[in-house]
């Protein structure tokens, strides 16, 4: 399912759209909220037996650093922390 005003390129398109500065978000998208400086600090590493699909994830390389600055399983960490939002957004109803 496409949303209304969604745009279809294909890979080559999109690599000239990247080349010419034309792949920026829209003026008007919402920067994610800044969290205060404690809010992962009582965070509690929950492990879920789910079945996991793979995927590709682009994400910031400070926020990949830190992950894996932090040891062995940085992926399963990256998950956990997606894993409380989903969980928390979930009990709210959202």
């Amino acid at each position: 399912m496409t949303g209304q005003g969604m745009k279809k390129a294909s890979l080559s398109d999109l690599r000239k759209m990247k080349e010419r500065g034309e792949t920026q978000p829209p003026a008007d998208a919402q920067a994610a909220p800044e969290l205060p400086k404690d809010f992962w600090d009582d965070a509690i590493l929950v492990n879920h037996t789910k079945t996991k699909e793979p995927i590709s994830l682009r994400v910031d390389a400070d926020v990949l650093e830190f992950f894996k600055a932090q040891g062995k399983g940085h992926l399963t960490r990256m998950n956990s922390v997606l894993r409380s939002y989903v969980d928390a957004h979930r009990s709210k109803g959202s």
